[in-house]
């Protein structure tokens, strides 16, 4: 696999989320598939794997610190802090010095690692300073427990103010034909401060692979049925895209799926998208979409067939999104 940059950090041209290994999609069913698919990946030149103290909660970290035991030095590992859980369901956050020391401990225990090369804060504390939260983690890279710092769906005035502090190597945030939310102040100020883009969920939740047709679709407990564009009033309109999208796909001879990450990896080559799967079949897919080429013809018409105004939907629900974007 091709390499990319995120700041001064080299890892292959597509990355692995783990969080649906462990939850948030259904039953956490099979951890030996998970762990091949990690060994997997690492096997395709995927190098970083990126997980969060939240994910489980904490059983995502224990799995892909078992997964990478033996071979730690063939692995770009990245995880999250940030993230605290209020009443009926609705999603804080909690950034103050104390705090991040101690999740950084504690997320190095359950990966069985000595230090992590890519830190994140996940969520931005509306109480704490993002200065004081800055300043903890530049500690922490200090004390050698953790090599870069990284940042999740961010405002672009937020992360000059953290990278004023520390330098801020990569912003997580959600990017894909159907979230196209930082493309407008957030990307442009990651560029000008030379910020690496991780682009979450660049499949959409997996709805633009055209697997998904009807909430049935997704198991009991899937975070997903909460999302405003899987619910019924806007499923039928987002699956006319997909179906637009499928069109193009056929054409090129490759899966909606491949087409969409195609898009997403066309966007620079500081961005590094980490679709989520446990599944090895699944992963070979994702993977193969990196020796994908759009020409300039297939951009126009991918845009026109997943027009940014034409996604009917919110992201979250209000007590999901109140945390994003700050």
């Amino acid at each position: 696999m091709a390499t990319r940059k995120l700041g001064e950090l080299t890892i292959g041209a597509q990355g692995l989320g783990c969080m649906g290994m462990s939850s948030a999609y259904g039953v956490r069913d099979n951890d030996a598939e998970s762990i091949a698919t990690i060994h997997r990946a690492l096997d395709l030149g995927v190098t970083l794997l990126d997980t969060a103290d939240i994910y489980g909660p904490e059983t995502n970290e224990r799995l892909v610190g078992r997964a990478i035991a033996d071979r730690r030095d063939r692995v770009v590992l990245a995880t999250k802090f940030g993230i605290v859980w209020g009443e009926k369901g609705a999603m804080g956050a909690r950034g103050d010095a104390a705090y991040v020391k101690q999740s950084c401990d504690e997320s190095l225990s359950r990966l069985g690692v000595d230090h992590i090369d890519l830190y994140y804060q996940h969520r931005v504390d509306p109480d704490v300073p993002v200065e004081e939260t800055w300043g903890a983690l530049s500690e922490l890279v200090q004390a050698g427990k953790v090599r870069y710092l990284g940042i999740s769906e961010a405002s672009a005035a937020t992360i000059r103010r953290a990278h004023a502090v520390h330098p801020v190597t990569a912003l997580q945030s959600e990017w894909s034909l159907w979230t196209r939310d930082i493309e407008a102040e957030v990307l442009p100020t990651c560029r000008e401060l030379g910020i690496g883009i991780v682009p979450f969920s660049p499949l959409g939740r997996g709805f633009l692979t055209g697997a998904i047709t009807s909430t049935a679709d997704l198991p009991v407990g899937d975070m997903r049925r909460r999302l405003p564009r899987f619910t019924d009033g806007n499923l039928d309109a987002n699956l006319a895209i997909v179906e637009a999208l499928r069109a193009l796909a056929d054409e090129k001879g490759v899966t909606p799926g491949q087409l969409a990450l195609a898009w997403v990896q066309s966007r620079g080559d500081d961005v590094v998208p980490i679709p989520g799967t446990k599944r090895r079949a699944y992963l070979e897919q994702n993977v193969a979409a990196t020796d994908i080429t759009l020409t300039t013809d297939d951009l126009a018409r991918i845009e026109a067939a997943a027009p940014s105004d034409a996604i009917a939907g919110a992201r979250y629900p209000e007590e999901l999104a109140r945390a994003a974007g700050r």
